[in-house]
């Protein structure tokens, strides 16, 4: 992974106009709630339903091969009509080693980039790129996708898309300027749980929907400390600098697809609240060595944060975030409805009329449901279940045949802007904030997100 700064400038990254560091405050004479609702005017035009360019080969460049990107070069190497161009990392050794990997697939050796820290510049502006993958530190991937679109090219970001409001409105008016989809490539949209119950809730299995509920409980505190997992303490710097939710996507993109967020419905408020901030500390103390670096840092991110959300239908939506305490995984992944309810971990389902004794069924028993991706794919390679390789391979063949992407610009901005938010609602201990209506008034149009048909080749 490219790594990342400290100091004044890295703990600037998490500071904006929109009050979303520790130190910030809404401008005089507004409060945080003023600072967060206007929609600044469309500079472009919407790229809610732009399918992309028909293409026979998809060149791809990749910046940041770490553990995420490292791992996901051989997903893209699998696809047909996928080729990998460029790669980009500052670590050399790690660029080489996913080089190996093109060659090994039968795939010219790549070009390298692994000047500095800004030698993605110099990847993006080249003229053989339709794709850029962005995997880096996350104060990072702003500059990257900007980078990425204003030279041409489209851009998928790991979660999250960016770490503040302002910016996530300067991606959504990129993207419509330069006619270049920003995408977040949110994994767990295509789980196959998630895949299955999206396609349920459009066929009104669950009746008409009320709730939902998504999180990133994950115990991170080994990872966050082990001096080898992440290059650098860059995940952990980020609970020494905002106190929210620093991981909604996983949560909130599978609920936001289930109730048609942007696509009939919109998000308009958040608030959200948090636990004191103990865990990283009491970790540190039990397993660190006095001298070690992590014994200058103060977190104040809290150790679990839970927010609710409110839709414009008046649906609510619940966010959980702890990777600082010890659990098993979770990500919640509920929903419900007038007819029933799906919840996760473990899978359980009760519907009407197919349960009336008030215990929960079996969700194996739909698999009928399965998403045709899931049908057509049933034992996939690569990691999180299947679920990477089915990404990667819906992502490489709608730019293939030239189809509207299944997420754009504006999920994207919606999913990551309960990080800024959250803290902003911690801030002001628990006050409602609004969120932004990134698609400016798009978001009333129905129209088809990932419960796609399958394409003809």
């Amino acid at each position: 992974m490219l790594r990342t700064t400290t100091g004044v400038a890295g703990a600037s990254l998490a500071l904006g106009a929109l009050g979303t560091g520790p130190a910030a405050a809404a401008p005089a004479g507004t409060t945080e709630a003023q600072a967060t609702a206007a929609a600044p005017p469309r500079k472009g035009r919407t790229m809610a339903g732009v399918p992309f360019q028909r293409r026979s080969t998809v060149r791809v460049g990749i910046i940041g091969l770490g553990n995420r990107g490292g791992s996901m070069i051989d997903l893209f190497l699998v696809q047909p009509g996928v080729r990998v161009v460029a790669l980009c990392d500052p670590v050399r050794a790690k660029a080489e080693s996913a080089a190996a990997k093109v060659v090994a697939a039968g795939q010219p050796a790549p070009a390298l980039y692994t000047k500095d820290e800004d030698d993605y510049e110099n990847l993006c502006a080249r003229g053989d790129l339709d794709f850029v993958y962005v995997a880096t530190p996350w104060e990072q991937h702003f500059a990257q996708a900007r980078a990425a679109m204003l030279n041409g090219k489209h851009v998928g970001v790991e979660c999250p898309v960016a770490m503040r409001l302002d910016e996530l409105w300067a991606l959504v008016d990129l993207s419509e300027r330069t006619r270049r989809h920003c995408m977040q490539l949110e994994n767990c949209c295509y789980g196959r749980n998630e895949m299955r119950v999206l396609r349920m809730a459009h066929a009104g299995l669950f009746g008409e929907l009320l709730h939902g509920a998504g999180a990133y409980n994950h115990d991170l505190r080994e990872l966050m400390f082990s001096p080898d997992y992440y290059e650098g303490p860059w995940r952990r710097l980020w609970h020494t600098r905002l106190r929210g939710d620093l991981y909604p996507n996983h949560g909130f993109g599978p609920v936001a697809n289930y109730m048609d967020v942007n696509r009939g419905d919109r998000v308009v408020s958040i608030a959200s609240f948090g636990t004191p901030a103990l865990g990283l500390a009491e970790y540190r103390e039990a397993h660190m060595p006095p001298g070690d670096p992590s014994w200058k840092e103060t977190y104040i991110g809290a150790d679990r944060t839970v927010s609710m959300l409110r839709t414009e239908k008046g649906r609510i939506i619940r966010l959980e975030h702890d990777v600082s305490t010890p659990h098993p995984y979770s990500r919640i992944n509920s929903l419900g409805g007038t007819k029933g309810v799906f919840e996760d971990y473990p899978a359980r389902i009760y519907v009407e009329p197919d349960h009336t004794d008030h215990r929960w069924g079996d969700f194996s028993r739909y698999a009928q449901w399965d998403h045709w991706l899931w049908k057509e794919h049933a034992n996939p390679p690569g990691g999180h279940g299947g679920m990477d390789y089915i990404m990667v391979f819906r992502l490489m063949q709608s730019m293939r045949l030239g189809l509207v992407p299944d997420f754009d610009v504006y999920d994207a901005a919606t999913w990551t802007a309960p990080v800024p938010l959250s803290h902003a609602s911690l801030r002001a201990q628990g006050a409602p904030l609004p969120v932004p209506d990134f698609t400016r008034g798009e978001w009333r149009k129905p129209r088809a997100g990932m419960d796609s048909d399958k394409p003809s080749e």
